[in-house]
């Protein structure tokens, strides 16, 4: 029963914290210049893939019980800072594109518990402006919020040829495989790329897909995730109560991110961000917890009573 959940609230937060900050501490594995995992004897974990659930269920319980005094000041001035707090840890690690998936989350789900449409608007009329000059900025190095590496990533999607050996040549390859699958593929495990495209377990995996299955293959996966977001879609909107419901508008929220995210990726539509496909890409931490949404997706739907 999902609500059990409800009395561990405040214990999710601090688990948050406290393995955000762990990473930070000097425990934390390093890779590529990012500090995102946990060792602990021999086993590795990404904690910011368990905070992204723990998130989902803390704000889940903070908003049901404040939903009445959401759209004050105070209360929302409340919900940033704690919702500030974890996104800068994340961003310290540096790991940009969770800390977008987080700040996304934490807005879908506080749209949904009734704050109100005015203040949403006003956020965006006020965000969008400056997300747009800070990128322009960004682009032009007057703007020193982007690592290194992160700089480098967005160089090697505009020009991938050129930047071929500091990211490019990844996209480059993806964009092979993806071309000589044609409609139908080449037929699985058939794949000439895969020996070749750097971390394609990961998030390039869709591109051995369509060189596979070919652009009929990943129209297939891609109706099969259509249909897992429809499903939660209608779970959210008949859960028996709002803390089912925004625990799996959260869900909801997280998955449909990453799918458009690590879609607009291998077609290099956006600059590579490490964000893995859903269920498909290799990655046991990440594997693990959403397996865990789920389960907890599920719980609130076994608790459905659709009138005949």
């Amino acid at each position: 029963d999902y609500s059990f959940l409800l009395k561990f609230r405040r214990i999710f937060y601090l688990m948050v914290v406290g393995l955000l900050g762990l990473v930070l501490t000097g425990i934390g594995v390093t890779r590529g210049g990012a500090t995102r995992w946990i060792e602990i004897g021999g086993f590795q974990f990404q904690p910011s893939e368990i905070c992204k659930i723990l998130l989902i269920l803390f704000f889940a319980a903070f908003f049901m019980k404040y939903r009445d005094t959401l759209n004050t000041w105070k209360m929302l001035l409340i919900s940033l800072v704690l919702i500030a707090i974890p996104l800068v840890l994340i961003l310290k690690q540096p790991n940009l594109s969770t800390t977008i998936i987080v700040a996304i989350l934490f807005v879908s789900m506080i749209f949904v518990a009734g704050l109100s449409y005015k203040i949403v608007l006003g956020v965006l009329a006020v965000g969008i402006p400056a997300a747009i000059v800070s990128i322009i900025l960004m682009l032009k190095e007057k703007f020193p919020l982007l690592q290194s590496y992160q700089y480098m990533r967005i160089l090697s999607w505009l020009n991938p040829e050129k930047y071929a050996s500091e990211g490019g040549y990844q996209i480059m390859q993806a964009l092979y495989a993806i071309g000589s699958g044609g409609f139908f593929g080449k037929g699985l495990g058939n794949s000439a790329q895969k020996m070749i495209i750097p971390e394609v377990q990961n998030d390039m995996i869709l591109s051995i897909i369509c060189e596979e299955l070919g652009v009929f293959g990943a129209i297939m996966v891609l109706i099969l995730f259509g249909m897992l977001l429809y499903r939660l879609l209608f779970i959210a909107q008949n859960a028996p109560d709002l803390y089912g419901s925004l625990i799996v508008t959260g869900i909801f929220a997280h998955i449909a991110l990453q799918v458009i995210l690590n879609v607009m990726v291998v077609i290099n539509c956006i600059p590579t961000t490490g964000i893995t496909l859903p269920f498909i890409s290799y990655g046991g931490t990440s594997v693990l917890f959403l397996m865990a949404e789920m389960g907890l997706a599920l719980g609130v739907s076994a608790r459905i009573k659709i009138a005949e």
